[in-house]
């Protein structure tokens, strides 16, 4: 007798822990900062990752050019550390998640978006001057690979500068999820009764 009883006071307590455990499960999902890890911001991490190496890839290429580029003022290389930065925040932040790292991712999609900006600017004046160039080149004494260089030129900085937009999709789209998660994170309280066990009142 002393035994099912036992056994049916290690029940409750279990069923009684599994329903705490499945309500801070459901209770977590509803966080802001747990709302901002289901939007899967390692995905994005992961292509933005993917996005920085690009650049920083094709700065080598553009540095070694005497034609003004985005080398230049080396976009290739701040604006490519600037994604590789974001992308492994947005990593760890979904891996390890908290106020403060998502206030450091926040800032620093900020950053990387205004980098954005200025690198836009800068490759549509030298895109601007690609045109211009391939125009003269029609008129040097080897007309052919002079078109040939510009038109790489113009394909890289032009690659270049799709991707910058693509990757400003995905900053504004982290930017909006990460200020909604640090709206409102103030913690929730429930407060459970659970009775008594039965043998409780029996043994007295």
């Amino acid at each position: 007798m002393e035994g099912t009883t036992e056994s049916t006071t290690r029940e409750r307590t279990t069923g009684n822990a599994g329903k705490s455990e499945a309500n801070q499960t459901t209770l977590m999902s509803g966080k802001p900062l747990h709302r901002f890890v289901q939007r899967e911001p390692r995905c994005l991490g992961i292509a933005l990752v993917v996005f920085g190496c690009a650049e920083v890839l094709m700065g080598f290429h553009l540095a070694g050019e005497n034609q003004p580029s985005s080398s230049l003022i080396y976009i290739p290389f701040w604006q490519g550390i600037l994604f590789l930065a974001c992308g492994n925040l947005s990593i760890y932040t979904e891996i390890h998640p908290s106020k403060k790292m998502v206030t450091v991712c926040l800032a620093m999609y900020v950053v990387s978006l205004l980098g954005i900006i200025v690198s836009a600017g800068f490759r549509i004046y030298c895109l601007t001057y690609y045109s211009y160039l391939n125009y003269r080149a029609r008129y040097s004494r080897d007309p052919i690979w002079a078109t040939y260089r510009m038109s790489l030129l113009t394909g890289i900085e032009s690659l270049l500068f799709v991707s910058s937009l693509c990757v400003s999709g995905l900053l504004i789209f982290l930017c909006v999820i990460a200020r909604l998660a640090l709206k409102s994170t103030r913690t929730q309280l429930i407060v459970q009764h659970l009775p008594l066990p039965q043998n409780v009142g029996t043994s007295n």
